[in-house]
């Protein structure tokens, strides 16, 4: 039997049915963005939303031709936000990500927590930062600052007044990442083209493409679509608020070179790292812990003076596993599965607390 619906039943299903449609053929839709003002049915109470903070530092996304953009022109170039936070801005910097010194960065960390510690109401934190060098400086604000608020670095790769811009884009999802809840505790995120990664695990792949930050065979940690922030896994390694990394009492980071293994690498210039008062020396080598050349060597040679040796991989995945070391011989240190960039940083960091191996091997495999 055929059953009608009611005239009635039919028009009070018109209008979810005429909304959904609109929301299909929107011009917003599947791009991320969030509906303006003009497409909800009513504004939101500025009082009601939560409480994000713009920490703006510079990069790309700021690099307008004629002039860089301030914190204060980002937020008024993305109007939408205004429907999902209520947003405070403050310029730390303006600069390209990688003409940031370490006192800056260990200034920012501070910061950043000087303003979680003195507004117990902020809901999040965003920072954006120029993409060349933004792994770097998330890695380091995951391992340094003590909050589980959100904390959020975003930037992009096409500068403002390009043909597709995506820094509004990245900026808006990164507003909409940090307001989340469900983000806290999560350590520092880097979101760029609606994906979501972890700090410890992300990488630049690509000088141009758009998507170039992944992370390699762990996966990215969510996404940013149309209808809601949706996580699929946490950080397990330890990070903010579980670090035992405390900056009240560090003037300044020490110095920890990279040495690239390739066919036939004189090992004068590991020395040279050495002689000009490296503390630490991350071997970026081939394969599983390869060297080359006259490396083995030079590296005995940092050991004998004390400086800390860690060995990881240039082959962009895999963990440097530890190995028996000879009788009264001084040991390398695994950097686990950390990229050399990712290393560096880390060892930074554990010589500032110690120069015992047995520790700083405790925290390559803790964090």
């Amino acid at each position: 039997m055929r059953v009608r619906a009611r005239p009635g039943a039919r028009r009070r299903l018109a209008a979810p049915v005429l909304g959904l449609l609109l929301l299909l053929t929107s011009p917003t839709h599947g791009s991320g963005a969030i509906p303006s003002d003009s497409q909800r049915p009513s504004a939101v109470s500025p009082a009601a939303l939560p409480r994000v903070r713009l920490i703006a530092t510079g990069g790309t996304i700021s690099n307008r031709a004629s002039g860089r953009l301030t914190a204060d022109e980002l937020i008024r170039s993305i109007p939408a936000v205004n429907q999902i936070a209520a947003v405070e801005s403050e310029q730390f910097a303006n600069a390209p990500s990688a003409s940031l010194s370490l006192d800056q960065w260990l200034a920012l960390a501070r910061r950043i927590d000087e303003v979680c510690r003195e507004d117990a109401g902020l809901s999040g934190i965003v920072v954006t930062s120029g993409t060349d060098t933004l792994e770097e400086l998330a890695y380091f604000l995951h391992l340094t600052v003590r909050t589980d608020k959100p904390l959020v670095v975003v930037g992009s790769m096409r500068r403002p007044e390009t043909p597709g811009y995506e820094g509004e884009a990245n900026l808006l999802a990164g507003f909409r990442v940090a307001a989340d809840p469900a983000s806290r505790g999560r350590g520092v995120l880097v979101v760029l083209n609606d994906e979501i990664n972890s700090a410890r695990d992300v990488t630049k792949t690509d000088a141009w493409r758009l998507d170039t930050f992944r992370s390699g065979r762990y996966g990215l940690l969510g996404v940013v679509d149309p209808d809601r922030v949706v996580f699929y896994r946490s950080p397990e390694r330890r990070h903010t608020t579980r670090s035992e990394f405390d900056l009240t009492a560090v003037r300044a980071l020490p110095r920890v070179d990279i040495a690239l293994v390739y066919q036939g690498a004189p090992g004068s210039i590991v020395r040279a790292m050495v002689d000009q008062g490296a503390r630490g020396i991350v071997v970026s080598s081939a394969g599983a812990g390869a060297l080359s050349g006259t490396q083995g060597e030079a590296i005995e040679y940092a050991l004998e003076r004390h400086v800390v040796v860690v060995i990881s991989t240039r082959a962009g995945g895999g963990r440097i596993a530890g190995r028996p070391q000879p009788e009264g011989k001084a040991a390398t240190v695994p950097a686990e599965d950390l990229a050399p960039l990712k290393a560096r940083i880390l060892l930074m960091l554990a010589l500032t607390r110690t120069n015992n191996l047995t520790e700083i091997q405790r925290m390559f495999a803790d964090y």
